[in-house]
């Protein structure tokens, strides 16, 4: 039976996802239809692209309902990166935009270089930076065996407003803004950077995602 099933909603980085998981040792498969979405162990959305172009994704292929299913009967679930975005209840890119709802909030921009007179501060915030513990303790996550201060590497415009500061598990400071880099909610979990492109410190949290999960 398959390790993990990562959603193919049509906007996806599909490939460098698998790799990662098969690189710690994991089958991956990537689906697309709503049986298989409702047969999956562990779920994974990943994405780059726009909020409303994922959402509209997900709706053509009416996986949006079988997710709910899933993360409802207590099926781990990670969003990276878009995915973590359309966890929350909706987002301002390029309009409003409904969400998955797993988590309250709103998605929201960064502001713009012009408003911040910042030297190098520039949209979308994209490289190496690093995280930060918020409050919550980091055992029994998949930050883990991280070390706080670790880089992680990003690449985007827009960020998570969380309603519930109990439910972000790190932070991230981008030209004056700190924003929710790591979220979590119950079985639900959340990276809005790329953890398969942050070399050993990426797979090392997915590894550990998935001993706390058994999988």
């Amino acid at each position: 039976m398959t390790d993990i099933s990562i959603i193919d909603y049509g906007i996806n980085n599909l490939k460098s996802v698998s790799m990662a998981f098969e690189k710690i040792g994991r089958n991956a498969e990537i689906i697309n239809r709503p049986a298989q979405a409702l047969a999956a162990n562990c779920l994974v959305l990943p994405g780059i692209g726009a909020f409303g172009d994922g959402m509209n994704g997900l709706k053509e292929r009416g996986l949006i309902e079988p997710i709910k299913q899933k993360v409802s009967q207590g099926t781990p679930m990670l969003g990276i990166c878009l995915g973590m975005q359309m966890l929350f209840t909706e987002s301002e890119e390029f309009g409003l935009h409904k969400g998955l709802n797993f988590i309250p909030g709103r998605v929201i921009p960064f502001r713009k270089p012009d408003e911040m007179n910042i030297t190098g501060y520039k949209v979308p915030h994209m490289g190496w930076n690093g995280l930060e513990k918020q409050g919550r303790e980091w055992k029994g996550t998949l930050l883990e065996s991280t070390n706080e201060k670790s880089d992680v590497y990003f690449v985007h415009s827009f960020y998570p407003d969380v309603k519930d500061s109990n439910y972000i598990l790190a932070t991230t400071e981008h030209g004056g803004q700190r924003f929710c880099s790591v979220v979590k909610k119950y079985n639900v979990i959340g990276t809005q950077f790329h953890p398969e492109k942050s070399g050993a410190v990426g797979l090392n949290m997915l590894k550990k995602f998935c001993e706390l999960n058994r999988i």
